[in-house]
């Protein structure tokens, strides 16, 4: 079992931690009315002032914040500091629209490399290990999220980032890399090309850990990567706005911890932006306590999560957030029915002829939404027999159905038809909206 890198702040007593919460929580609100006309103008709004603020309820009072306004600001009209107190800037890919630019002081670097110091820990790592990081580096958050935060924990650490898969896996065997950080599809599409080397993630290699997140993925999918490599899959979660990758699960696997002396969370109906309870599914929104270059306030992620605030078997007392069930805008509606990728996924990777790659495409025929699942084969799976083939599209169709609710065609493809990701997985092709 790990030990801990800030015993006394992790395992704080759950009242002594709400009391520091609310202590920060008063002095951001205070600070962004001060610093930041956005947020002068959203309080005025709204009819609140930080006198407001006398206890965490009092929360609900603030305003949201939303991914739209960081674009209507661009580059830096969210900021509350003069650009000389900038050390650094990340930028989002703005794939569908202007990208947010995140700002960060000093301070903001050590926040962030703290929080990923405790995490790491909590998963078992520390100086003796060699953490291979294949996120990418740059304009990215989480190449240099992780790097900062295993160097911090003693660790060394081999950063590759991503492409050159052979590369890497050489690499990964010659400097004995103990744990990996990259997107879960990349490290699959890793162990393929392992196997094709000759070598083996479980017998040739040092591997014990990989820490895995930036897209969706299920738990089918961790008891796939643990079943066939040998290694723990952890799940850790960010994103760019609030400082990239920041929290993972303990060695429980029951949870992502979220440092709340640095975060204020909560769980909303995404339709209603009520505040939920805890083992209720909803919205995440997160109040950044100690982020200075560009604090946020009540930030809709978009992300769909459960919040448990017991304390965790580690003693950690923190909340956690259970595994990332979809985002509110990756939800497609086929025909009236609510369909996310993680469901499709998580059917999947319960057929054991099924590999891990896959693709869903939504098309529209005449006023009818039509979706298909492009199902990539093992080489256990794929078979030269057409009954064979016929019976297995039977029953992926069936159970997808069963889960969803649905009709979607299902199509067969042999191994290594779909393409692989070195970054984030593209699984959904909707021509609808072309």
């Amino acid at each position: 079992m790990s030990g801990y890198w800030d015993p006394h702040m992790e395992r704080m007593p759950i009242e002594d931690l709400k009391a520091l919460q609310l202590d920060r929580l008063k002095a951001i609100t205070r600070y962004v009315y001060d610093h930041s006309s956005f947020y002068r103008q959203r309080f005025a709004e709204a009819g609140v002032t930080p006198d407001d603020i006398r206890e965490l309820d009092d929360l609900t009072k603030l305003p949201f914040t939303r991914k739209v306004d960081l674009r209507n600001t661009y580059p830096t009209g969210m900021f509350c500091l003069p650009k000389n107190w900038v050390v650094r800037y990340h930028v989002s890919s703005g794939t569908t629209g202007k990208p947010t630019v995140v700002g960060y002081t000093k301070g903001d670097i050590e926040t962030w490399t703290e929080s990923l110091a405790r995490a790491l820990t909590s998963i078992g790592l520390g100086r003796n290990d060699v953490i291979q990081v294949g996120y990418g580096y740059g304009l990215f958050t989480g190449g240099l999220g992780l790097h900062y935060g295993a160097e911090r924990i003693g660790a060394a650490v081999l950063p590759t980032s991503t492409g050159n898969t052979e590369r890497q896996i050489e690499l990964m065997q010659d400097l004995e890399s103990t744990a990996i950080a990259c997107t879960p599809s990349y490290f699959l599409h890793m162990a393929e090309v392992a196997e094709r080397m000759g070598v083996s993630i479980r017998d040739d290699t040092k591997l014990k850990a990989g820490v895995f997140g930036a897209e969706p993925w299920s738990l089918e999918t961790r008891r796939r990567i643990e079943d066939t490599t040998g290694i723990k899959a952890y799940d850790i979660y960010g994103t760019s706005e609030i400082s990239g990758p920041l929290f993972t699960e303990c060695q429980h696997q029951n949870g992502i911890h979220v440092w709340a002396d640095m975060f204020l969370i909560e769980i909303i109906d995404p339709k209603t932006g009520e505040q939920l309870e805890d083992g209720e599914r909803g919205e995440l929104v997160v109040t950044t306590l100690n982020k200075w270059a560009m604090p946020l306030i009540r930030y809709r992620i978009g992300d769909l999560t459960i919040m448990e605030s017991e304390p965790c078997e580690c003693g950690r007392t923190h909340p956690r957030i259970m595994r990332i069930l979809g985002r509110t805008d990756d939800m497609l509606v086929i025909r009236g029915i609510n369909v996310f990728p993680s469901q499709i996924e998580s059917v999947l990777m319960n057929i054991p002829e099924v590999g891990p790659h896959y693709q869903i495409i939504v098309s529209r025929e005449g006023a009818l939404d039509v979706m298909k699942v492009r199902v990539e084969l093992t080489d256990r799976g794929f078979s030269d027999r057409i009954g064979d083939l016929m019976a297995l599209n039977r029953r992926i169709s069936k159970e997808l159905k069963n889960v969803l609710n649905i009709s979607a065609e299902v199509e067969l493809v042999e191994p290594g038809v779909i393409p692989r990701s070195e970054g984030k997985a593209k699984r959904v092709i909707d021509t609808r909206k072309v």
